[in-house]
């Protein structure tokens, strides 16, 4: 019985003290996008015409171990018999040896954007028009664009195509050979941004050549400028989404729900507690998202009745579905609209679920 009481002692000191490539998930914070925050509202806006809205629209965030972290065996294996958290490789939530403050900059990046589709899904799904443009996202340091075009210039035309989407910048410049010439055509972000301030249209067009260069990646023969095309819009009123500590993309479609809820009479949950999850683009179709299983627990321990699921979560989230939570599958807000609509009403039989055919 010593024997074994030491042996069992030593290998809890080993435990504690042998490191695995393990980091951890678990359920994080959920807030209502209908409420306040930090002493503020989630949602402010102003220059329309907004309406009193009842119950919860919860977007629910994922809590992880920091970049650094040394996860021991002791906490990996306690991790894995637990219930409501997640080891997995430290790999899958900071790939290439990716540091915190990369992963945090890429995280508020993607927050950004997703508030800027979020706004734009429920502004098109209310009919309100929006000015969108192709820009300049990002430029690469040391490329050929470096110098010649910047964040925020609006990419007008390539080669004298007009360019409607991102996509396009890209197909146009890979139709050429590394080391010819590209000719892009912008309004500087200068112009634009005085053009949207004085509320005019731009006046102000600029033709910029670039030679293009091999890409860095395995198709070494892909012509590059060294650009990230991206999407910049002009609202006709005044949106304002507060929300600290927060990144990634996951709460788009929330925040399009309850933009959309403030804008329109009437509430659309009924008062119930809905909460949910999903990328969202300015088309309004809804993506799937990492960390599903601790959302809907998070979400349930909050007091949600009903999560908003991607289509594409919808298996994952099944397996092991907290008592009391309905999971409603949606692949576009308007799938989420008319989901919230049976809510409401309090006839659920029609209800799309997760796992349900």
């Amino acid at each position: 019985m010593l024997a074994s009481t030491l042996m069992l002692i030593a290998l809890l000191c080993a435990g504690v003290f042998i490191t695995v490539p393990y980091a951890e998930m678990s359920p994080g914070p959920t807030v209502n996008t209908l409420g306040d925050h930090g002493g503020e509202p989630v949602l402010r806006i102003s220059g329309r015409k907004t309406y009193a809205t009842t119950g919860h629209l919860n977007m629910t965030t994922v809590r992880v171990t920091s970049a650094d972290y040394n996860m021991n065996l002791v906490e990996a294996v306690y991790g894995w018999l637990s219930h409501d958290n997640k080891v997995v490789p430290h790999d899958t939530l900071y790939p290439d040896g990716k540091t915190e403050e990369q992963s945090t900059q890429e995280n508020a990046e993607e927050f950004s954007q997703s508030q800027e589709s979020a706004k734009v899904a429920a502004l098109e799904e209310l009919d309100v028009p929006v000015q969108s443009w192709v820009i300049v996202s990002t430029v690469l340091k040391g490329s050929p664009a470096e110098g010649k075009l910047h964040a925020g210039d609006v990419i007008k035309a390539v080669d004298g195509t007009t360019v409607k989407q991102p996509g396009d910048v890209a197909k146009l410049v890979t139709q050429h050979k590394a080391g010819e010439k590209v000719v892009f055509t912008i309004v500087p972000a200068a112009e634009q941004a005085a053009a949207e301030k004085a509320n005019r249209a731009p006046n102000k067009k600029q033709d910029v050549t670039i030679t293009t260069t091999r890409s860095a990646d395995d198709r070494a023969e892909r012509a590059i400028v060294g650009i990230s095309a991206g999407t910049d819009h002009t609202f006709p009123f005044t949106i304002d989404i507060k929300l600290a500590d927060v990144g990634g993309p996951s709460a788009g479609l929330m925040f399009a729900l309850g933009i959309y809820d403030k804008l329109t009479p009437g509430s659309l949950t009924g008062g119930k507690f809905v909460a949910g999850t999903g990328t969202i683009d300015d088309d309004g179709k809804v993506g799937p998202i990492g960390g599903i299983e601790m959302k809907t627990v998070g979400a349930r321990d909050k007091g949600a009745q009903y999560f908003l699921t991607p289509a594409d979560n919808c298996a994952a989230a099944a397996k092991d579905t907290p008592e009391g939570l309905t999971l409603v599958k949606v692949g576009t807000i308007g799938d989420a609209l008319n989901a919230l609509k049976d809510i409401r009403s309090g006839d659920t039989s029609d209800l799309p679920q997760c796992g349900k055919k």
